[in-house]
C-alpha cells in the first residue's frame, strides 16, 4: 500500500496559468497536478490533491491530513501572510509539512516575506516555479521514509 501525500493549494491558485504569468508561470494547476502526481507514483507514493479559495476548507483538510496522510505539502498563497489559523492547524496535524510557493517571496513585497506557516515545516520551497512542487515531494519523501 502506498502512502499518501496530501497537496493542499490555498486561494487564486486556481487562475494559474492567467494570472500574472510573469511571476507565477504559465503552467496550470492541473499541469502541476499531473507531473506531482507521476513524481509520486515514482517514488512509491500517492497525492491527493486540492485546491480551495476558503480558509476554513484548507484547516479542515489539514486536520483530515492527521489521520489520512503521512505528509502535506501546502501553497497557503496569501494565507501564508495572514493566517493563524493555518499555523494552528499544521501545527497540531502531527505530519510532515513543506512549505511551497512558486515566487521567491523573498524578492517581492515586503508583506510577503513574513509565513505564518514556515515556523511548523520541516522545510520550505520557494522560487522554483512548478517546479517546485516536485522539489517539495522529494524533500517529503526522504521524511518519510525515515520516520
Amino acid at each position: 500500500m502506498t502512502s499518501t501525500v496530501f497537496v493542499l493549494n490555498g486561494p487564486n491558485l486556481n487562475l494559474l496559468g492567467l494570472r500574472e504569468p510573469e511571476i507565477y508561470g504559465s503552467d496550470t494547476l492541473n499541469d502541476i497536478e499531473d507531473r506531482v502526481a507521476a513524481r509520486a507514483k515514482q517514488l512509491g507514493l500517492s497525492v491527493d490533491f486540492r485546491q480551495t479559495n476558503v480558509e476554513g476548507q484548507l484547516v479542515d483538510w489539514i486536520q483530515e491530513a492527521r489521520t489520512k496522510a503521512k505528509g502535506i505539502i501546502i501553497n497557503p498563497a496569501a494565507y501564508t501572510h495572514t493566517s493563524v489559523a493555518l499555523h494552528d492547524a499544521l501545527k497540531a496535524a502531527d505530519v510532515p509539512v513543506i512549505e511551497v510557493h512558486l515566487s521567491n517571496t523573498y524578492a517581492r513585497e515586503e508583506f510577503r516575506h513574513h509565513s505564518y506557516v514556515s515556523p511548523v515545516a520541516h522545510g520550505i520551497v520557494v522560487g522554483f516555479g512548478a517546479y517546485g512542487y516536485e522539489l517539495a515531494l522529494d524533500g517529503l519523501a526522504r521524511i518519510i521514509a525515515k520516520n
